[in-house]
């Protein structure tokens, strides 16, 4: 196993491969893309113009880049010579049809698959690293197993766990790596492959391996564990408020029992990103799609709450603003920045979805590298 193609240039596909590349130079990495914009980026002499910024990205990829890590908009050609292809494209919530607001739209996931059985001559390793609900890989299986080459496909799944801001750092020391395959012969043949590949520099021990579908599941479960800690320490700023108490001493008296511990305790306006909304809504959609309605709604709260504390953020900030924007500046400053950049897009996502808001935001120029650079 030592060619791997990532179809999806974006926000897991690139820094994963780049690290990937880093750590395994004896194995050659193609990440391709349909964007040529986005491919010109990552290929770009000047490494400020990287489609994306993530401290110690461009360190990474200056190392490997043009030796054993390559950039191409050549989808088939990297297909037809990769031993392992990672499947790392966008599954955004669905905006239309069955789920619509709630489920993931699997629109690209599929199209990669049906990429890859009709290109891939030889047997191939295709690993899930997007997102993915429960059972995906089930219909991914099938869509390959219609092959008109007859070649053998073997799907694992192998979700990330990157945060905004610490990508890189949480792909050179991840807390564990979860890879996902059918027990089978050839199944478990694979994993082990991939868990070889990530040997070289993760500890065996943090190698976690499972069946596809617990791995599948792991992922939105995570997610939802973290987003309802946030919903939890944001719920109770608000008893707080209400009573005198400080939220701060409540969350560091409950964080130091070492069975809840301190991280994710701290209040804030809410959880934002691109992940934890699309993630829960899943979780609850497919709850609900297998009639655990109670489950549902349990998770659906964990949103409710972060809907609330939003506009609870909104009101106060226009109490102080006595009820008028008109010819005022808004700032914004989160500790939590120092560790990782808040992007323009969630900035601008909090404020477009308070309709108070709406007046002042005029333009903001400012990027996540810029944000990043102000707040350190």
């Amino acid at each position: 196993m030592n060619k791997i193609c990532c179809i999806g240039a974006g926000y897991v596909g690139g820094p994963t491969m780049a690290v990937i590349a880093r750590q395994c130079t004896n194995i050659k990495v193609n990440v391709v893309d349909i964007s040529e914009e986005r491919i010109a980026a990552w290929n770009d002499s000047d490494l400020d113009k990287l489609p994306i910024y993530e401290p110690g990205l461009a360190e990474v990829v200056a190392k490997a880049r043009n030796k054993n890590l390559f950039f191409s908009t050549d989808i088939d050609k990297a297909i037809e010579e990769a031993d392992i292809i990672f499947i790392a494209v966008n599954t955004p919530t669905k905006t239309y049809g069955k789920g619509k607001g709630m489920a993931a739209d699997l629109t690209y996931v599929e199209q990669c698959a049906r990429r890859v059985a009709e290109v891939a001559t030889t047997d191939k390793i295709v690993v899930e690293k997007s997102t993915l609900p429960v059972r995906t890989a089930e219909a991914i299986q099938t869509i390959l197993e219609q092959s008109p080459h007859g070649a053998h496909f073997e799907v694992l799944s192998n979700p990330e766990f990157l945060a905004e801001g610490t990508a890189i750092a949480d792909l050179f020391k991840s807390d564990r790596v979860l890879i996902g395959g059918r027990k089978t012969p050839k199944g478990k043949q694979a994993v082990e492959a991939l868990v070889d590949i990530y040997a070289n520099w993760i500890p065996r021990e943090k190698i976690v391996t499972t069946n596809v579908w617990s791995s599948e599941l792991s992922k939105l479960v995570s997610n939802a564990f973290l987003a309802q800690r946030i919903s939890s320490i944001n719920s109770i700023s608000a008893l707080c408020e209400a009573t005198g108490a400080d939220v701060e001493e409540v969350a560091n008296a409950v964080g130091k029992d070492s069975r809840i511990g301190p991280k994710f305790l701290k209040a804030s306006v809410g959880f934002g990103g691109s992940c934890f909304q699309k993630d829960i809504l899943n979780l609850v959609y497919i709850c609900r799609q297998y009639g655990l309605d109670e489950v549902a709604d349990y998770w659906q709260g964990v949103i409710q709450i972060n809907d609330f504390q939003k506009n609870r953020f909104a009101n106060r900030i226009q109490e102080a603003l006595f009820n008028t924007v008109n010819g005022k500046k808004i700032g914004f400053g989160d500790g939590h920045l120092k560790k990782r950049p808040m992007t323009l897009e969630n900035l601008q996502r909090f404020m477009w979805q308070n309709s108070y808001f709406q007046k002042a935001l005029r333009s903001m120029s400012m990027t996540p590298k810029c944000l990043w650079n102000a707040c350190t």
